[in-house]
């Protein structure tokens, strides 16, 4: 499993000229899913993401977590987070797992961060065509792959 984790001061995801999901300063998230994900990778990455200190504490300096800031999530399911660019200039999804396989993953991912955060987790829908509108505050982006903890 992997995320990308923005620190954004807002964040939405429209559908449809609809938006779906909004939030105001906090970390916007996107998922990517293979099949070898379980709950293991959902546990740790959801730790992983609630206990980054990204945000500034009273000196600037980035040292708290979400938690610390009372700060919002924005989960956004994205299957390109698995493309594979090594033959050709056309990506291969290949170890993108399918809806069958990520859409119970990716739901238990977004129940698993909402319970650590306690509070409501703002999501898109799996497999639409999203907007996704952001400002990235800092910039801040990191990306953690599940299969590379050490």
């Amino acid at each position: 499993m992997r995320i990308l984790i923005q620190r954004v001061k807002k964040a939405s995801v429209t559908i449809d000229n609809t938006i779906k999901g909004e939030i105001g300063k906090g970390l916007l998230i996107f998922v990517g899913i293979e099949d070898s994900d379980n709950q293991e990778d959902i546990e740790w990455l959801c730790n992983k993401a609630i206990n980054l200190r990204i945000f500034d504490d009273e000196k600037g300096i980035m040292n708290l977590p979400i938690t610390d800031i009372d700060g919002e999530i924005l989960v956004i399911s994205q299957f390109t987070l698995h493309a594979s660019t090594k033959k050709g200039n056309r990506p291969s999804y290949i170890r993108a797992s399918k809806p069958d396989i990520a859409i119970p993953l990716y739901n238990e991912f977004c129940d698993n961060l909402q319970k650590l955060l306690n509070k409501q987790v703002q999501t898109g829908i799996f497999g639409a065509d999203m907007q996704v509108e952001l400002i990235n505050d800092g910039p801040v982006t990191i990306w953690i792959d599940s299969k590379n903890k050490e």
